[in-house]
């Protein structure tokens, strides 16, 4: 069971980001390999995001295992919605979908962004 106050900053921040990547650290200093490999994807698609820092709290940290169903980080949503971790993330860039995706839910990339 989330806590009301995590569960509310969870759709807070997702419903008021178009792109939100729960990491440990933030995207200038990741903390994590596989954090750091999901900021270089965007950084190469050109996507604006808020990166989230899980690693400041504790609480939050496991409300989100508990709201996503999903036990490891990062996590990456976009308009709400849990794309996944850093080998979804990655394959998704590799084959052009995350690319697709970003369009198709109208957020700007590249130059655009």
């Amino acid at each position: 069971m989330v806590d009301q106050n995590v569960k509310d900053r969870i759709e807070q921040d997702i419903k008021g980001n178009d792109v939100v990547l729960y990491m440990k650290g933030t995207p200038v200093f990741p903390q994590c390999g596989f954090s750091a490999a999901v900021v270089q994807v965007l950084g190469t698609v050109g996507v604006k995001f808020k990166g989230v820092n899980i690693l400041e709290d504790p609480g939050l940290r496991q409300g989100l295992k508990d709201y996503s169903n999903w036990p490891t980080f990062p996590q990456l949503y976009v308009k709400g919605e849990l794309v996944g971790g850093c080998d979804i993330v990655r394959e998704m860039y590799e084959s052009g979908e995350l690319q697709t995706l970003l369009a198709d839910k109208g957020i700007a990339t590249g130059a655009n962004a």
